[in-house]
């Protein structure tokens, strides 16, 4: 039997809101070794620490245009100048670049970043609604 997993859209207004409604969801053994970041997102979705306990499922993402709009440019403005001033120097050029074009509303956002890793790391298991 497939197992469905909800994220509930109108409560994610932030990545770190959406890493909480995930790990929420999944209630995984493996929750507490979850990053909290893009690659460990990727990673989770891969069979890594995060991931679900079925082995066949489907997430269902209500609300999702909630979801869009607040993981929009701003969160992603926010998010890059956070990794900004984290990131190694070697890619500082490469951030700035995204950083740039965020606050020119050009480029992917969190939510594009997020169904991207969906689709490509799990491929047909994500559900906008």
């Amino acid at each position: 039997m497939m197992a469905t997993y909800v994220l509930d859209g109108t409560r994610i207004r932030t990545l770190d809101d959406f890493w909480q409604v995930l790990m929420d969801a999944f209630d995984s053994p493996g929750r507490q070794y979850f990053g909290r970041n893009l690659d460990a997102f990727a990673d989770c979705l891969s069979g890594g620490p995060g991931y679900p306990d079925a082995d066949d499922f489907i997430v269902e993402w209500r609300d999702h245009s909630v979801s869009r709009e607040h993981l929009g440019y701003p969160e992603t403005v926010r998010q890059l100048e956070l990794r900004l001033s984290r990131c190694h120097p070697s890619n500082r050029a490469a951030v700035d670049a995204k950083l740039a074009a965020a606050c020119d509303q050009r480029g992917q956002t969190v939510f594009d970043q997020l169904v991207e890793i969906f689709e490509s790391r799990a491929p047909g298991v994500l559900r906008l609604q």
